[in-house]
Formats: C-alpha cells, sequence, structure tokens
C-alpha cells in the first residue's frame, strides 16, 4: 500500500527542520561571498573586429551578392586561423608572453553574427591592459599573415580594442554567486530535511502509535519536569493547602 503525505505533513517537516535548511542557506551564501570577494581572480575582457570584403573593388563593376556569400564563408576559415599557432605563436612573441599558443588560444573567442562579415575577437585576461594589447596584436597579425596563408587580401580592421579609465571586470560575478549558492543551499537544505524524516523511524506522538503499530491509545501519561514540582507553583500549592486545614481546625474549636 502507498503511503501518501499531505500538505499539512510537507509544512510540518519544514517547520521542525527550519534552522536546518536556513543553516543551508546562510552558509552556503557565505562561502559564495567569500570565494567570489576573496579567492577567486578577477578577470577583464577586451574585444577588437575586423571586417571581411573584397580589399579591391573595379568601381565599374558592381558588388553582388555573390562576393558577399563568399566573404561569409570564408570567415569559418577564418576562426580557425586566427587561434592556430601560426598567428597566436607570433602574437606570444611580440608581446613577450610567458604562455604557449594552446594556452593562449583558451584565452581568445573568436565569433561571428550569421551571415555577418564581421568578426569579433575576445581576449580576456587578469590584467586589463593585457587582454587589451592580447585583442589587438591578434586582430593586426591575423591580417599582416592572411595574405600569405591563402593569398586573399580582404581583411580590414573594424575596431580595436580600448582600455577604459575605470574597467570592470567579468569575472566572477559576486552577486550572480551568491543567487545561485542561496537557491542551492536551499534546495540542498529541503532535501536533507525529507531524508532525515524518512529516517526517523521514532514514535514521539499517538498518532505515530496508531500509524506504526495499528493499536488505539488508551491514555497518555503526562511528563512532569523538576520546574513543575518546585518554585513558585509548588509553593503556592502547599499555601492554599495550609491555609484550608487552618479554616477547618478553626471551626471544630468554635463548635466545642
Amino acid at each position: 500500500m502507498e503511503e501518501t503525505i499531505s500538505l499539512k505533513e510537507i509544512f510540518g517537516v519544514l517547520k521542525n527542520r527550519i534552522l536546518l535548511i536556513l543553516g543551508f542557506v546562510f552558509g552556503a551564501a557565505i562561502i559564495a561571498a567569500v570565494i567570489s570577494y576573496f579567492l577567486l581572480t578577477p578577470t577583464y575582457e577586451a574585444n577588437s573586429s575586423f571586417i571581411v570584403n573584397q580589399g579591391q573593388q573595379d568601381a565599374d563593376v558592381p558588388y553582388n551578392v555573390n562576393d558577399i556569400r563568399t566573404n561569409v564563408e570564408l570567415i569559418n576559415t577564418y576562426n580557425v586561423i586566427i587561434k592556430s599557432p601560426r598567428i597566436l605563436g607570433e602574437v606570444v612573441e611580440e608581446l613577450n608572453l610567458d604562455l604557449t599558443s594552446e594556452q593562449l588560444s583558451n584565452k581568445i573567442q573568436v565569433s561571428s553574427e550569421e551571415q555577418s562579415q564581421v568578426v569579433s575577437v575576445t581576449a580576456t585576461d587578469a590584467s586589463p591592459e593585457l587582454a587589451v594589447q592580447i585583442a589587438n596584436t591578434t586582430v593586426t597579425t591575423f591580417q599582416n599573415e592572411i595574405p600569405n596563408l591563402m593569398n586573399v587580401d580582404n581583411v580590414n580592421v573594424l575596431s580595436e580594442a580600448e582600455m577604459n579609465a575605470n574597467p570592470s571586470p567579468v569575472a566572477p560575478n559576486p552577486l550572480l554567486n551568491i543567487a545561485i549558492a542561496l537557491v542551492l543551499g536551499g534546495m540542498v537544505g529541503v532535501g536533507l530535511a525529507f531524508l532525515l524524516e524518512y529516517l526517523d523511524n521514532t514514535i514521539t506522538t499517538e498518532e505515530d502509535i496508531e500509524k506504526h503499530l495499528d493499536l488505539p491509545v488508551l491514555g497518555i501519561i503526562s511528563h512532569i519536569d523538576d520546574a513543575d514540582i518546585s518554585g513558585s507553583k509548588f509553593i503556592m500549592q502547599a499555601n492554599k493547602s495550609k491555609k484550608g486545614r487552618g479554616n477547618y481546625s478553626g471551626t471544630q474549636k468554635k463548635s466545642v
């Protein structure tokens, strides 16, 4: 027979384990904040772009759709060439970087919009100045080398990366990390609360006896703490009983 659980029981579990759940929520948020602000190294981003078009075009010949389609198809090839050791190796030498071509490739992203002749080269680094240098040098090196590699001259720099006065890091994002940690902490806390409730097979209430043992409850023995039989309550009860005995003896004497 399958067991069902009501909304009342669900809220009861959450209420009983609320401290556990809140502990996971705030604990996860604190850990995420410490990691984001103190442990993770901020990284900065710089973007440079170039456009792929015909380097030389006869003024009398109209620029047709086939030329544009050819340039767009070349972009996929260019995206691979930009991140090749042939290009990045020269970038490493020119900037005197303590990196290999493969390591530098991990710092560069090349993207282009669909059916667009514009290609963006994005460089990320812990130093904003170095990110700008990597992006600009990569595009310039590619522009100089592509005529030798493919015997074409259809790459022109559209915009160069520039250094802002107050650069802002793109990662990490502390607020986003904390928000994610709050959600994950709540999920883990709620899941653990229901797991502990499921594993808890102790009998604590009259309902547990009827549910698990299938026996009727005939009576309940109340628990009396030491505080219930000491202190002001016990003294008040003793005084009341003394007054009662005094009144009884007084009436006896008057009757005699």
